[in-house]
């Protein structure tokens, strides 16, 4: 099969790429785009990092072709920004401690956004199932947890809880 053009709209602005049968929707925002905030981890959808929006669902980027995608809206952890401004679960992570070393980070905030994007009150279970294809080795989850709840209740206007408020 030979290399095709590829249109997508990627964090709001239309991009043509040129995708053999084996580039995946990682490798061009990876290493076409430059968009580095999706991480390689397995590279076999187990373990999240790469977790990005397509059409405004949370999938995992590594397993996607390209190919199979023209014409869909894909979002980056680089879109949810607003200029030098972090959107808001990106700024309840940093506020609530939620990340160490970060590489499960952009993924978790993608999966969490996505939730709340459909769900703008969820309960704990909720952003649970969520996070489920995310996986993190340093936090023990909690401080995820509690990051996309306070994240939530921002959104909503909701007053902050008193942990939340001392940060």
């Amino acid at each position: 099969m030979p290399s095709t053009i590829v249109t997508l709209k990627v964090n709001g602005t239309e991009r043509e790429l040129i995708a053999r049968p084996s580039t995946t929707l990682l490798s061009a925002l990876r290493d076409t785009l430059g968009l580095m905030g999706a991480k390689r981890g397995c590279v076999q959808g187990g373990c999240g990092s790469c977790t990005v929006l397509l059409d405004g669902r949370p999938v995992v980027s590594c397993l996607i072709p390209l190919v199979t995608i023209d014409g869909s809206a894909v979002e980056t952890i680089e879109g949810l920004a607003e200029g030098d401004r972090l959107g808001d679960v990106q700024q309840a992570f940093v506020d609530l401690f939620a990340t160490q070393c970060g590489f499960c980070t952009p993924g978790m905030i993608m999966s969490a956004t996505a939730l709340l994007n459909r769900k703008p009150d969820p309960t704990r279970q909720d952003v649970t199932e969520a996070i489920c294809g995310n996986v993190c080795r340093c936090t023990g989850y909690e401080p995820i947890i509690a990051a996309v709840l306070a994240a939530a209740r921002r959104r909503r206007g909701a007053p902050l809880t008193s942990a939340e408020a001392e940060v």
